[in-house]
């Protein structure tokens, strides 16, 4: 079962730029071992029950403020972590923009604390699990952990990371090299210290098709650069290798699972998604025919398609 976490609350940051339901508010948590987390809640009055919002590696709260919103219209509460290491928690690093964390396990801390402030919290139940890309890594290991969540949806897991084949190996092999030799705190081969919003420009981003979304995620950027994160580590990269081949090799939760996924997908492994999802018992892979990694930032059109989606699939796991 999940460890239980201690959070020792108090008021934090929640930047008006996440352009979320008005009943916005974030407050500080702090971990089994001592780490500070931020967590946001949205729609406490909902009806249907409560999402926990598992996010991606460099994100933060407020991105999902849209998403928060098209859960509210659809009757659910929003709850969204910033994950140690990223967003306006606690950086692991003396280096604030690069991404890291000791082992991935640690973020079952996180989990943890969140479980507790939502308890103690009294938000709408059930409990629902939304994960995106980092997040649906760290949310597959939390429900193989016993998460209380009734049903759970994901959009692009990180339950694989997408390399050319030639580049696999090589991850692997510098990856591990850097922990035996005392390097794996410097940034990966071929990432930035800068955010990707802001150093890949809309033209060819491997994240949405539609430019206002990414206009939105590139204004906070520019708003409150205290959120960005630019690239990992090399032992965030070892970590993250050692946990989805792990997580591969477990058998599919009993939850009932939703899965969407992009046709135009570029940044996790795709293989590893089907494979997957092709175990599950209560679990669909639904295709969402050209979008990108981000889904909950896609056109309108796909994101009506998702949250519609998601809402029905929620409502049917009674």
């Amino acid at each position: 079962m999940l460890d239980h976490g201690t959070s020792m609350t108090a008021p934090a940051p929640l930047y008006p730029e996440a352009d979320g339901p008005e009943d916005g508010v974030a407050t500080w948590l702090t971990a089994t071992d001592g780490v500070r987390l931020r967590v946001a809640v949205w729609g406490h009055d909902a009806a249907k029950g409560t999402v926990l919002l598992f996010p991606g590696r460099t994100e933060y709260v407020e991105k999902y403020g849209r998403a928060a919103q098209d859960l509210r219209a659809r009757g659910y509460a929003t709850v969204a972590i910033d994950w140690r290491g990223q967003g306006l928690s606690e950086r692991l690093q003396p280096n604030p923009a690069l991404g890291h964390v000791a082992d991935f396990r640690d973020y079952q801390l996180d989990v943890a604390a969140v479980l507790e402030f939502v308890a103690a919290s009294a938000l709408p139940k059930p409990l629902f699990l939304l994960a995106h890309s980092m997040g649906g890594c760290i949310g597959l290991r939390s429900l193989n952990q016993g998460l209380p969540v009734r049903a759970a949806c994901f959009t692009a897991p990180m339950w694989g990371i997408r390399f050319a084949p030639p580049v696999r190996p090589a991850a692997w092999a510098l990856s591990e090299l850097s922990r035996s030799l005392g390097f794996s705190n410097r940034i990966a081969p071929g990432q930035s210290e800068t955010t990707y919003v802001l150093r890949a420009g809309f033209a060819g981003n491997d994240l949405t098709t539609d430019p206002a979304m990414f206009a939105y995620m590139q204004a906070q950027c520019q708003a409150h650069p205290e959120l960005s994160l630019g690239g990992p580590s090399l032992h965030w990269l070892n970590a993250a290798l050692r946990e989805t081949r792990v997580l591969s090799q477990m058998p599919p939760p009993a939850t009932p699972c939703l899965t969407f996924l992009g046709t135009a997908e570029a940044i996790v492994d795709l293989p590893r998604i089907t494979t997957r999802m092709a175990s599950w018992p209560n679990g669909r892979l639904a295709m969402i025919d050209g979008s990108k990694h981000e889904i909950m930032m896609e056109t309108e059109v796909t994101r009506r398609q998702a949250f519609d989606g998601m809402a029905e699939f929620f409502e049917s796991a009674k």
